[in-house]
């Protein structure tokens, strides 16, 4: 193994654990896990999805975490110094940097829609539009090319400049800012949900075991949300862990960091599906529950307009902290492998993202990237890009990263690079229990999940 290099680091393990956090909580949580939920009819999807975050994902987590606390180094720049130069395992490494890549390049635009709402909050446009043509303004956002271009430029220029003032001036900084605003939101929402009328279904909808919408598919759709949930085998966990001082717990962080992502997940639930019970709208709305549904419930509520600007306000904070965390993982890669200043990393780096995700941008309109692919392809060109990442890129770097630190790294390497830091009493006990679950749960796992994407399952 190489000599690893001197590199910058968290100042503490709090700062790591929000960070990290920020990195796991994002639309996957708050978007995308609600609705999912509500069309595979809650109860035994939830516990699916919390067995999958407990047996699957978070072992996998603290082994990329590991990976780059062990290599301090970027994915590539990692993994080649716990192997050897020249590696095969190198690509592993290198799926992460691509993945992180792809995946900010549509985030982007999805988090530009949650501006635009943003916008229309504050504008009064929610407040003023009749009920009935309050889903119209997504459609109107999702068709319009010039407005997806500007948000997508206008949050790819707000994460530009976080990641350029770097580890501790920029990423930390925002981290201890907007994970605190983010959790706060959240339990306001919650508190404000719990005096609605459909409280108390909403809450047995989601706890209650029921088996009514649940098919063999929403199990594995269950299984691979919780690896985008908790941002793992995109390369963010392990960048972000290189910066994580060996006197720190790995156990404790990636359980803290575990629980974190799984209570928004859940609150995202108790916030979204109290206000579509209440007024008579479907839990299984889709894609379109929280830009369609939530805006015309919020049009019905006193103070309407107020609640709609936290609620997007909300998740344009979700999106801007997994997004640090992305551009931060293709910047860290610029920097180690090409020896860049981080300016030039960031401004680079960023400008290529910005590039990539036109044609995303461009995917709701009557063009090529849209209408022109959906007819010859049965998907748009976001369509396809969310699908290879969510199916493909990510499990694939889930399943490399599992089957590298449990069969590659020899059992000195591992075992210290697990317990170092830790003060448990169990340390040993939770050792060998992970391990099996990184060698033998998790790849069986991740293997249902590629059978399933290829339509054999």
């Amino acid at each position: 193994m190489e000599q690893a290099i001197s590199r910058d680091q968290w100042s503490s393990r709090l700062t790591f654990v929000l960070a990290a956090a920020g990195s796991a909580v994002g639309l996957g949580n708050i978007w995308k896990f609600p609705y999912i939920t509500g069309m595979n009819g809650g109860g035994v999807f939830v516990l699916i999805y919390l067995g999958a975050i407990l047996f699957v994902s978070m072992p996998i987590l603290a082994a990329e975490v590991l990976i780059g606390r062990a290599g301090q180094a970027s994915p590539v720049g990692a993994i080649r110094r716990l192997s050897r130069p020249g590696s095969p395992w190198i690509g592993v490494g290198l799926l992460g940097v691509v993945g992180g890549l792809i995946i900010l390049s549509y985030y982007s635009v999805v988090a530009g829609w949650c501006l635009d709402y943003i916008a229309l909050a504050l504008t009064g446009k929610l407040s003023t539009t009749p009920v009935d043509g309050i889903p119209s303004l997504f459609d109107e956002l999702y068709v319009s090319e010039s407005r997806n271009l500007l948000w997508h430029f206008v949050f790819m220029a707000m994460t530009i400049g976080i990641v350029v003032g770097g580890v501790r001036g920029g990423v930390e900084r925002a981290s201890r800012i907007l994970m605190p605003a983010l959790f706060v939101m959240m339990l306001v929402l919650f508190a404000y949900a719990t005096t609605l009328p459909g409280f108390g279904e909403a809450a047995r909808f989601v706890f209650s075991p029921s088996v009514d919408n649940l098919t063999s598919g929403g199990i594995l759709e269950a299984l691979g949300h919780s690896f985008f949930s908790l941002s793992v085998g995109m390369g963010a966990m392990l960048t972000y862990g290189s910066y994580l001082s060996r006197r720190d717990c790995l156990i404790q962080s990636t359980v803290s960091i575990g629980v974190l992502d799984t209570v928004v997940s859940l609150l995202a639930c108790l916030i979204l599906f109290p206000i579509t019970f209440s007024f008579g709208m479907q839990p299984s709305g889709g894609p379109g529950l929280v830009f369609k549904n939530i805006p015309v419930a919020f049009a019905q509520l006193p103070w309407g307009g107020l609640w709609a600007f936290v609620f997007f306000a909300l998740l344009f904070v979700a999106a801007l902290t997994s997004a640090i965390s992305l551009l931060e993982t293709v910047t860290a890669h610029a920097i180690d492998e090409w020896k860049l200043s981080r300016k030039t990393a960031t401004l680079g780096t960023g400008l290529l993202v910005l590039v990539l995700g036109i044609p995303s941008a461009l995917s709701g309109g009557a063009g090529f990237f849209g209408k022109g692919m959906s007819e010859a392809t049965g998907r748009s060109f976001f369509d396809w890009f969310d699908h290879i990442a969510s199916n493909w890129l990510l499990p694939m770097g889930g399943l490399g990263i599992a089957t590298f630190v449990a069969w590659r790294l020899s059992e000195e390497l591992r075992h210290e690079a697990f317990t170092t830091g830790s003060g448990l009493k169990r340390t040993a006990s939770i050792y060998r229990g992970w391990l099996i679950l990184v060698r033998y749960v998790a790849p069986v796992g991740i293997v249902a999940i590629f059978l399933h994407a290829v339509g054999v399952i």
